[in-house]
């Protein structure tokens, strides 16, 4: 969605931090001679604890100037609760001098301070009084619809927005936008619209158009995409070349997964507005949903043209070339874009990424190292260790880690996650076990500690650890089908305990019916359980999916054990040219090939 201009409306809610200072206005020779009599009463009141109940009751007055006493006096009197954070005296106070010097500034502030202490009945009161003193006030309009709003009284919100509209109709939708973007945050969205709905029964047509798209971006808050589809029709209905809704209409077609009505609307967008830089941005991210990489990239191309100063088209351009298996395209963009400092990293990483898709493991880790940004760093600094655990460099990865963890201590969890893994690939099975159990004690019951703990006990041979530490995660997140899936699928190994095993396998299943390694698993069960013919069904299934050692090694016995042994060697001779080492294929070759 493009950003939408709003006006500053934060200055209006917030206090502007001091009370008007008595000793720099502007004074006559009365306003001197005075002056000392009006102090001598301040400091009267500074010498005792001033309380709402002791703000002077001073008779009803003409309207004065600034220069009578009792002005003075209240202007101090003002400044001391200010000083001492007495916000509702101080309320008072400019209340009072609103009521007596007829200075609308003395309301609005007024009104800031109800807002500070918030109080609706003294907000309302000081707006009102603004009001009527400064009536074509936009502010005050705004604090005054703001307020209702808040206090759901629908008739006094569509009247105070009604004023808005009328009092400035070019700066209406900034206005709307505004004041449900504050209340959006106190839950009021439905309020809101309620209340356009009554108000666009009171404006012209012409008028009508902002109303119906606010609606819209209300009912998108609100997850009511159907409401927010007819709120953008009928506000493209009025004015069908406004920018701001085909943009929303397209994005309701995007999120709703409908990538053909969304080339044909912003195809039509792009025709009537070829400047706007958010359509063009939208269709691209569409043709790519789409694998529709060529024209994507001929879209970047012009996006490139028009604004050539924006590093994010340049990295999307280069990242559809690697799509397109068009590296050296995607380096040459990249390295020319590496140039400029402030898009360096990002490019630095890409290339990066480019490397390590090419097994260039030195190459991608000395450009992940050369990432700077706060927001990749991370991000490469981890795939530098990813890249050195592969290459079993396991000393430097040991001392980035603790570099790391020293840099990120918010990430403590995920870095000792990382060095258990670490441990564990160097077949340091009792370190890591040790190490999970130390953190444990740090993130008691942390899910994936708890799961890495389990996969760990399991190569130690410590079963009881594994099945107390995934009914830990069942038990807290009873739909977690890797711990489902983990747990009944050890439980296979005790014939006694295959219904019970059944129990937490039919779960995942059910949850996650197309996931390669839960087919395998469920189908591994009804072998158990004699099901032959449904296993072979299953695992069949996970292969074609997945054609990964263990589930070929179960799709090989069941097979074997059914009599097409031929089948099965099949299987096996393809599985073993990819995996020579699996051991789940090796084991199936030792129990029934030799």
């Amino acid at each position: 969605m493009s950003k939408l201009p709003f006006l500053s409306f934060i200055g209006v809610i917030l206090l502007n931090g001091c009370a008007i200072d008595a000793q720099k206005i502007q004074s006559s020779n009365a306003l001197e001679k005075e002056k000392s009599s009006a102090e001598e009463r301040a400091t009267e009141v500074e010498a005792t604890d001033v309380t709402q109940s002791e703000l002077p009751k001073l008779p009803p007055l003409e309207p004065r100037t600034a220069i009578d006493p009792d002005v003075m006096y209240l202007l101090l009197a003002a400044d001391i609760a200010m000083q001492r954070q007495q916000y509702s005296l101080a309320y008072e106070a400019y209340m009072e001098l609103s009521k007596r010097v007829h200075d609308a500034k003395f309301a609005e502030q007024a009104a800031k301070l109800a807002l500070q202490i918030k109080d609706s009945r003294k907000t309302n009161d000081a707006v009102s009084m603004w009001i009527n003193q400064e009536p074509k006030n936009v502010t005050a309009r705004k604090l005054a619809a703001l307020s209702a709003l808040r206090g759901r009284d629908k008739a006094v919100a569509v009247k105070q927005l009604n004023a808005l509209l009328v009092a400035e109709p070019d700066n209406f939708e900034n206005a709307l936008l505004e004041l449900s973007s504050i209340l959006q945050k106190e839950g009021k969205e439905k309020f809101i619209y309620d209340t356009l709905e009554s108000l666009s029964t009171k404006v012209a047509s012409n008028n009508k158009a902002v109303i119906y798209f606010v609606q819209s971006l209300l009912s998108m808050q609100m997850k009511n995409t159907q409401q927010a589809e007819s709120k953008v029709k009928q506000t493209l209905q009025i004015q069908p070349d406004w920018e701001h809704p085909l943009l929303i209409q397209a994005q309701l077609a995007f999120m709703a997964g409908d990538f053909s009505r969304v080339k044909t609307l912003l195809n039509d967008a792009v025709l009537k507005h070829p400047n706007n830089v958010s359509f063009k941005k939208l269709l691209a991210q569409t043709l790519i949903k789409t694998s529709d990489y060529e024209t994507a990239a001929g879209l970047y191309e012009s996006l490139i043209n028009q604004i050539p100063k924006e590093g994010d088209n340049y990295i999307a351009l280069a990242l559809i070339n690697v799509e397109l298996n068009k590296d050296d395209n995607a380096q040459t963009i990249l390295k020319t874009l590496s140039e400029q400092p402030q898009w360096e990293s990002a490019a630095n990483f890409y290339l990066g990424k480019i490397e390590e898709k090419h097994n260039n493991y030195s190459a991608a880790v000395a450009l992940f190292d050369k990432v700077s940004d706060a927001q990749l760093s991370l991000e490469a600094a981890i795939s530098s260790i990813n890249l050195l655990v592969k290459d079993r460099q396991f000393e430097q990865v040991d001392t980035r880690l603790k570099a790391l963890l020293q840099k990120y201590p918010q990430q403590k969890l995920r870095f000792l996650l990382m060095q258990a893994s670490l441990y564990s690939q160097q077949n340091q099975q009792e370190k890591a076990f040790n190490l999970l159990t130390e953190t444990l004690v740090q993130f008691p019951n942390e899910k994936d500690v708890l799961y890495t703990r389990a996969l760990v006990a399991e190569h130690l041979g410590k079963l009881e650890v594994l099945e107390t530490d995934l009914k830990k995660i069942i038990a807290k997140y009873p739909d977690d089908v890797d711990a489902l899936n983990a747990l009944g699928y050890k439980l296979l190994d005790d014939s006694a305990r295959y219904h019970e095993a059944e129990k937490y396998l039919q779960r995942a299943i059910k949850l996650r019916p197309n996931e390669p390694a839960i087919m395998d698993s469920f189908g591994w069960l009804q072998f158990k359980l004699g099901n032959a013919s449904q296993a072979l069904v299953y695992l069949q299934s996970a292969y074609e999916k997945q054609n990964s050692g263990e589930i070929a090694s179960h799709l090989c016995e069941v097979l074997w054990l059914m009599g097409r042994k031929n089948e099965a060697q099949h299987v096996f001779d393809n599985a073993i040219k990819v995996a020579p080492e699996d051991v789940d294929l090796l084991d199936f070759k030792q129990r029934f090939l030799q």
